[in-house]
């Protein structure tokens, strides 16, 4: 994926295993599997039964965890985290998961998503004495659930969940049980998988593959799932749902191996290019696909249009980390060493470029004009998504409009920007009904609030950049 040279990128990933007596092992590869998820920090904590044991740096998992660091975090219960840094920003001490320490025992806590009510909660729990270890969002959990009157933790966490408002998929452990709990919108994908006797949960389902686990179904949104060595038993902390998942992760922050509530990954993005054929059929002698998420998309549109799918971008990966940086300057200097145009296909050439989606437009720009220098006679953009005229606030880095192109451009305007010969976007119906989710909601079971505006959760105000408080009521 191009999400590090894009500007559009996920918060983090999250893996959780108990009843495998190689809990951290299993935690590894799954890791690595979901880093696509996040590269700028790993960490995963391991139950023995008696003490939850943790290790945690900045970095790709490979650069985090040795053999000799695994073989030291022994137990048959583990949860791991891949981040990214969006809200509350990086450095290690907001690198997950997050291990608590306290007299009753402990509590290690993993997050995906991003808590638009953070901030009230922050202030709330300072006012009444909390003192804050990190500038992440996933701490404030561990504050309520510690402040919460019941006596059994499980009422403790479900009293805790309901306070809490955003995106969220939490994997808890303490040294004798996994908790698993999803928002009540299902903004982040989680699901839940089985390995011989154990359970084993994740962001997105190719971790499962990769462990030779068995998937059983997806997490429900305001499901809690308990599991320790008397089994698995699922409750609910609220029955007030209304399923929202994030329609870029069917774009483009999946793994195309993974599926989500039964809809394989490449597969849906073959849908969005054969729709995109639909809606804006282009008369051209090849298409290609940007590296890697488009691809699947790419694959459709020519299936679609007969026109021949050829290799027209080459992605090299084998750029170091200095790369993958969360800045824009980095993002800018990257694209000519990620990317390489193939001038074999593409020379003298009308070429039909499908990508997923233009933030910024820098990125689009910048791969227009390397086609064209490698002898393209038209490049024709075609983007497998409507057009992102609106920031996100549940754990994506695109948080005003100030940096959406689409915000303040008509097509036209983008199109004259990044020097193609024509653009086009993915319709929302388009979008909606080559996803294919049988939802029988207004946006069958999708949040497309970056597309339209229209936000599954209230947005307070103190979450939100001063540029933003003047457009978001």
């Amino acid at each position: 994926m191009l999400a590090e040279l894009k500007g559009l990128n996920e918060e983090c990933g999250v893996f959780g295993v108990w009843g495998h007596e190689k809990a951290a092992q299993l935690t590894y590869y799954g890791l690595q599997s979901l880093q696509h998820r996040g590269q700028e920090g790993a960490g995963i904590v391991v139950s023995d039964g008696m003490k939850l044991t943790g290790y945690k740096g900045e970095g790709l998992v490979t650069e985090v965890f040795s053999q000799s660091k695994l073989d030291e975090l022994k137990g048959y219960g583990a949860v791991g985290h891949v981040r990214y840094a969006t809200a509350g920003g990086g450095g290690y001490e907001n690198v997950q998961p997050l291990l608590f320490q306290s007299q009753t025992g402990g509590l290690a806590l993993a997050h995906n998503g991003n808590l638009v009510n953070a901030n009230a909660l922050k202030h709330m729990l300072e006012r009444q004495g909390s003192i804050l270890q990190t500038t992440s969002d996933t701490e404030v959990l561990a504050h309520l659930i510690r402040r919460s009157g019941y006596d059994e933790l499980k009422e403790r966490v479900k009293n805790a969940l309901t306070m809490l408002k955003g995106a969220y998929a939490f994997v808890i452990m303490t040294e004798n049980e996994l908790m698993v709990a999803l928002d009540p919108n299902g903004l982040r994908p989680l699901s839940l998988g089985q390995i011989g006797d154990g359970y084993v949960v994740a962001s997105e389902t190719c971790a499962f593959d990769i462990i030779g686990a068995e998937y059983i179904r997806s997490v429900e949104p305001g499901e809690i799932i308990i599991i320790n060595d008397e089994g698995m038993r699922s409750e609910r902390f609220t029955y007030a749902t209304n399923r929202s998942i994030c329609s870029m992760e069917y774009i483009y922050f999946s793994r195309p191996d993974s599926d989500i509530d039964g809809i394989n990954i490449h597969s849906a993005r073959k849908r969005l290019g054969k729709q995109l054929a639909v809606e804006f059929p282009v008369e051209a002698d090849v298409v290609t696909g940007v590296p890697d998420s488009s691809i699947s998309a790419a694959i459709g549109y020519a299936e679609a249009t007969g026109i021949p799918y050829e290799m027209g971008l080459i992605k090299n990966r084998y750029i170091g980390r200095t790369f993958i940086q969360p800045s824009q300057e980095l993002r800018e200097q990257g694209v000519k060493m990620k990317l390489s145009p193939v001038r074999g296909v593409v020379e003298g050439k009308r070429v039909v470029m499908v990508d997923d989606s233009i933030v910024r437009g820098t990125t689009s720009r910048r791969i227009v004009n390397m086609l064209k220098d490698a002898g393209a006679t038209e490049v024709h953009v075609i983007i497998s998504s409507p057009p992102i005229k609106n920031p996100c606030f549940y754990g994506i880095d695109t948080s005003t409009h100030e940096e959406l192109i689409a915000s303040k451009n008509s097509i036209e305007e983008i199109r004259k920007i990044i020097g193609a010969d024509s653009l086009s976007f993915l319709s929302v119906d388009g979008l909606v009904n080559a996803i294919g989710r049988q939802d029988t909601d207004e946006n069958r079971g999708h949040c497309l609030a970056c597309f339209t505006g229209k936000y599954p959760t209230e947005i307070y105000p103190d979450t939100l950049h001063p540029y933003e408080k003047e457009l978001i009521r």
